[in-house]
């Protein structure tokens, strides 16, 4: 027990004293919100990746999916390192950096409505983005109840508000920076972590080819009746399995809170880096944590599903581990909830604060006046998520805790189209954009409405959400066809920023005289 309160006092005062060392880079709503552009590859690679894997990912969706899928569940993790990260930063990185600086702007709403011209667009985004990051907020905060309890044996409320309001308070002195660098240590944590968790795991169960022979003994007639189906390559469920992969992994294109990431890049050296370590980051983490909950039925006879529900399997198959390996799973769960929530109440402050308060409610606002209110909505944010948390706890709806795939699926499916074709295509339209934005939240909310009047295989939240993201990139230059073209002025103004030459290294180019 000494151990453990040991580490989580270190871990805690070292993320504390980070943030109040990178007070400086804070001074103006650029360095608070982007850390002034000036982001290396290593702690943005760790800050892309650390925003993107939470607990909710290692205790709820590793434990679901494993159980649902079994090893096939890994796939998830490949999907997510190639589609997620890889990809994500080759298509996106670059043209994010240069056009967002181009157009000043330091949020997606505010990108809306410098590229495709209008005030509405941004407030639409804004009010979309608030709305849908609270929930995602507060279901940071799933599964840390059981790690604590099994852990620690304290009440859940008091490891939420403690998480909380550290978190808080190291964004609130830090901002973007002191955020990025503890993203860093976080990220350090959870590679570690998760490799120690998953060689224990197996070796408790006799080894890797034991553990897999034991998965291929296990069978489900209500889920498959095919002999060995839990340990074969695409599981008993591969539709609903690549409906997870496209959410998860496609999903990190129009989420605001990775996206933004892209914006704070240093350099083209930033790119080239920070597109590897983050892939290798996605593999080790995101597949890691897939590969472990795919071994989840061999614990079926610890597991109650139907009490504990899938939050229990990741907690249970870690209870058998030494007391330190338990002190330091518990700080790589709290790593990658507080990397998560700072990202996500940053995300949310600057939004509210630079999109709809901003030039709307208050018509003057200096750069003094938009730090204060953006560190009082922190706060706000920050309250809004325990609350919510502790109620979902203390009163067991599950309602809540699905809120999740609804939220992601609804900001992926509003942003992910309008954003990708708004770097890459001068043709599309405003009218595309407010189409996108209004088909994705509608489906996602009549999905959590009315979800039993949908089709079988879109009545999951998670195939609703990849259904409206694909769909996305239909809409948008369907519409844009036939819409009133866009400003000519407006979109040369914005993609003027792609043709400032450049020297480069001749590896990358040949020279004209070599012609």
């Amino acid at each position: 027990m000494i151990i453990k309160a040991l580490l989580l006092v270190v871990f805690f005062a070292v993320m504390l004293t980070i943030g109040f060392i990178c007070r400086k880079n804070s001074t103006d709503v650029n360095g608070f919100v982007l850390g002034g552009r000036s982001v290396g590859p290593w702690v943005t690679a760790f800050a892309y990746g650390t925003s993107y894997f939470s607990a909710v990912i290692f205790v709820g969706y590793a434990g679901q999916f494993g159980w649902k899928y079994g090893i096939a569940s890994t796939w998830v993790g490949i999907g997510n390192a190639l589609i997620g990260s890889l990809l994500a930063w080759v298509i996106l990185g670059r043209r994010t950096r240069i056009m967002t600086q181009h157009l000043n702007s330091a949020t997606m709403p505010q990108f809306f409505a410098a590229r495709f011209g209008g005030r509405s667009l941004k407030i639409a985004a804004s009010i979309i983005t608030f709305i849908f990051l609270i929930p995602y907020t507060a279901s940071l905060y799933n599964g840390l109840s059981r790690l604590f309890g099994m852990a620690f044996n304290i009440d859940y409320s008091i490891c939420v508000i403690v998480m909380a309001v550290l978190t808080g308070v190291y964004v609130i002195a830090g901002g973007y920076m002191a955020t990025a660098i503890n993203d860093f240590i976080q990220g350090i944590i959870m590679l570690i972590g998760i490799c120690a968790v998953i060689l224990s795991v197996l070796n408790s169960q006799g080894g890797f080819i034991a553990a897999l022979d034991g998965l291929a003994r296990i069978s489900d007639e209500s889920v498959s009746t095919t002999p060995g189906i839990f340990a074969s390559f695409f599981g008993p469920d591969p539709l609903n399995l690549l409906g997870v992969v496209l959410l998860t992994s496609l999903g990190t294109w129009g989420l605001p809170q990775m996206v933004q990431k892209f914006y704070a890049i240093k350099s083209e050296r930033a790119i080239s880096k920070g597109t590897i370590v983050s892939t290798f980051f996605a593999f080790v983490v995101a597949g890691g944590c897939y590969f472990l909950g795919g071994f989840g039925r061999l614990f079926s006879d610890k597991v109650d599903i139907a009490n504990g529900g899938y939050d229990s399997i990741i907690p249970t198959m870690l209870s058998g581990m030494p007391d330190l390996l338990i002190a330091v799973v518990v700080v790589l769960v709290l790593s990658a909830s507080m990397s998560t929530l700072s990202s996500l109440v940053l995300t949310s402050s600057s939004t509210l604060t630079l999109d709809l308060l901003k030039g709307h409610v208050y018509k003057e606002m200096d750069e003094k006046k938009q730090l204060l209110i953006m560190r009082a909505l922190i706060i706000v944010f920050v309250a809004i998520s325990v609350v919510i948390a502790i109620i979902q706890y203390k009163q067991n709806v599950t309602f809540i805790a699905q809120l999740m795939g609804v939220s992601w699926g609804a900001l992926a499916g509003a942003f992910l189209a309008p954003f990708l074709y708004g770097l890459y295509w001068r043709g599309t339209t405003k009218v595309a954009v407010w189409v996108n934005f209004v088909f994705s939240t509608v489906v996602m909310l009549a999905n959590m409405m009315v979800r039993s009047s949908f089709p079988k295989l879109l009545q999951s939240p998670i195939n609703a959400g990849a259904f409206c993201m694909l769909a996305g990139l239909v809409i948008v230059p369907v519409i844009s066809l036939f819409t009133k073209r866009p400003d000519a002025a407006l979109v040369d103004g914005a993609f003027a920023c792609y043709n400032k030459e450049v020297m480069v290294h001749q590896s990358t180019s040949l020279s004209d005289d070599e012609e």
